[in-house]
């Protein structure tokens, strides 16, 4: 079964509801961490790293003898990545979305290709959680490739738990499509509830069997539950605001560590999506 966490907004609790259900169920168990330009769901799980990968992502190259400058590479780029200039070919790699056009377009076959590293894929283990996560070099804006790449090394013969990017955005989807279930987690505030409205709208249109999780449930406003309960949207878990799991995050210390009697509530949580899903 793939579950993947996601929220409308940054800040919500998302990789801690990650973390806390993959320690919880213990055995195996993937993770992914798919917010591949700011991973952190390892300083938690703190596996042991005994792989490292470069990810590429092919760029351009122009073999200026074969070369008629008819400019059909750059007619077909719709990111002005290739443009032709008179006499002369330009190639801008931070707009290349490696789409493959220019290269296949091309009538005198004068574009090959070379790896322009975007980032990096690490694999490691702990404790029969296998963890693995995208690191996009600072800089780069294309995640989904490397979203991608992290998706490919799915077990399904292990329960896989996507950390998903925030937000309703390209990254995101990448990152959930294909989900067996989707948890949404918010929080009480105005924020948290526009949000939360998006990233409903989103798995939606997706087809997405999917609930909520409302952390910090003892602040702000009764806005989100009202909302859950009008649109049928289960509820499947709430939080309350809590000093010390706040203080624990800072440390790096799970909520399960901190609060073992979490983990019975966390695997309850497992097993109510896994009557959701049918599994």
């Amino acid at each position: 079964m793939i579950i993947s966490i996601a929220s409308g907004k940054g800040g919500t609790g998302k990789t801690t509801l990650a973390i806390n259900l993959a320690l919880s169920l213990e055995k195996n168990v993937q993770y992914l961490d798919c917010d591949v330009e700011e991973p952190n769901g390892h300083i938690f799980v703190k596996p042991t790293f005994d792989e490292k990968k470069s990810f590429g992502m092919p760029i351009p190259v122009v073999d200026f003898d074969k070369c008629d400058y008819c400019g059909k590479c750059g007619e077909i780029c719709e990111y002005n990545a290739i443009v032709v200039i008179k006499q002369n070919v330009l190639v801008f790699p931070d707009l290349c979305h490696s789409c493959a056009g220019c290269w296949l377009v091309c009538p005198q076959k004068a574009i090959s290709t070379k790896d322009k590293e975007v980032g990096q894929l690490e694999l490691g283990n702990r404790n029969g959680i296998e963890f693995i996560h995208g690191k996009l070099n600072v800089g780069e804006s294309l995640s989904p490739p490397l979203i991608r790449a992290v998706k490919e090394k799915m077990d399904p013969t292990k329960t896989v738990i996507i950390d998903s990017p925030p937000g309703t955005s390209c990254p995101v989807i990448e990152a959930i499509k294909e989900s067996d279930f989707v948890v949404l987690v918010t929080e009480p505030t105005p924020f948290g509830f526009n949000d939360l409205k998006l990233a409903v709208e989103m798995v939606r249109k997706i087809g997405l069997n999917f609930g909520v999780i409302i952390n910090r449930a003892d602040v702000g406003n009764r806005d989100v539950h009202d909302y859950c309960t009008r649109e049928n949207i289960p509820i499947l878990m709430e939080i309350n605001n809590d000093r010390k799991i706040a203080e624990a995050y800072s440390r790096g210390v799970p909520i399960v560590e901190l609060y073992p009697e979490y983990r019975d509530k966390f695997l309850a949580l497992y097993q109510d999506i896994e009557r959701r899903v049918g599994a």
